[in-house]
């Protein structure tokens, strides 16, 4: 069965390799959909694949990677759309300063 799920994620999460870890989650798990850092501190994504794989991706996101110190995952489940074909890594609410643009792969040494 598909699914699809909306997430927040609160707590020390940004600037900790959180989207570029998550989208590897993601692929790992053959999930669809896509992960943005807000300006409020907090991190959105949408994931869409088979709910199992779903869940397990969701599960990864209760901890994120090592450095990352997570509070709360708000979730919101939706009706799945199969509107993604990939998983991305999306700017800060669509809109990001130049000073806050980075590689991520060498950042994150993936």
């Amino acid at each position: 069965m598909n699914s699809r799920v909306h997430i927040i994620i609160t707590g020390k999460v940004q600037g900790v390799c959180f989207r570029i870890t998550t989208k590897q989650e993601a692929e790992k798990y053959d999930v669809k959909g896509w992960v943005r850092n807000k300006n409020d501190g907090s991190v959105e994504a949408v994931f869409e694949g088979e709910k199992n794989r779903v869940d397990s991706v969701l599960e990864w996101c209760g901890n994120g990677p090592l450095m990352a110190n997570v509070k709360k995952v708000e979730t919101k489940w939706e009706k799945h759309k199969n509107e993604f074909h990939t998983f991305q890594v999306r700017n800060v609410d669509e809109i990001t300063s130049p000073s806050r643009r980075t590689d991520l792969g060498q950042v994150c040494s993936i």
